[in-house]
């Protein structure tokens, strides 16, 4: 699955120089040039890892990271000009998971964002092989899926899409987005592969297709019904 990424940096050269070597990894980039920018396309955006820079107009990184931490553990990394360590504290304590010093290499950062990631994915893993909802159940290091008991075949497309929706919890996945996240940005197809799969995996899920629902003229959400 290819990986968002939300890139706050307001020096043109700068986040274009960035964006290339994180174009260059298969990461698409979404851009922002200040904080307020920086927050609506968060709200509009399922992204994997905030890079942020700290001193932006409008709103500076310290705001932005301060509002998303309130509803989300997304990653994130901070680039700053400044290396006082009571910077690097303030950082830390406002929730983010690295801290970088300009002047750095874009290709050293991309590397750090890769390991930032594996490294959450493997305590996630680890902490969650086992994943329930219902009566449905997913061992993800097994990659076996079973409702009631009873294993379901899953073709391994299917499974990327459950696992996919199964990450993004309560979240409204758009179709296009699914598309592009579970099948690739290279892919041919059109959205109605999305509805197609959903409805197969829909069927082999029995009783338990209700945790996939569908939100009118927006996409599918996973969710246990309230």
């Amino acid at each position: 699955m290819k990986r968002n990424i939300l890139l706050v940096e307001d020096d043109t050269l700068m986040r274009e120089f960035i964006t290339d070597y994180f174009k260059k990894e298969q990461w698409e980039v979404h851009e922002a040039e200040n904080g307020r920018q920086a927050l609506e396309i968060f709200e509009q955006t399922i992204v994997d890892l905030v890079v942020l820079d700290i001193m932006m107009p409008e709103m500076d990184g310290w705001s932005v990271c301060r509002r998303i931490r309130q509803k989300s553990d997304v990653p994130i990394i901070i680039i700053t000009a400044r290396a006082e360590d009571d910077d690097q504290i303030m950082g830390f304590e406002l929730g983010a998971d690295e801290y970088v010093t300009k002047p750095f290499s874009p290709k050293v950062l991309v590397a750090r964002a890769n390991a930032l990631l594996k490294r959450m994915e493997g305590t996630l893993g680890r902490e969650g092989d086992i994943l329930s909802f219902g009566d449905l159940t997913v061992n993800k290091r097994a990659h076996a899926v079973t409702v009631g008991g009873e294993l379901v075949n899953l073709s391994p497309k299917e499974y990327d899409l459950l696992i996919f929706m199964m990450k993004h919890y309560g979240t409204v996945l758009p179709r296009d987005y699914i598309l592009n996240a579970v099948w690739g940005f290279d892919y041919f197809g059109d959205l109605r592969t999305v509805d197609t799969h959903i409805k197969k995996l829909r069927a082999k899920l029995g009783s338990e297709e209700r945790l996939i629902r569908t939100v009118i003229r927006s996409g599918y959400k996973f969710e246990l019904e309230p």
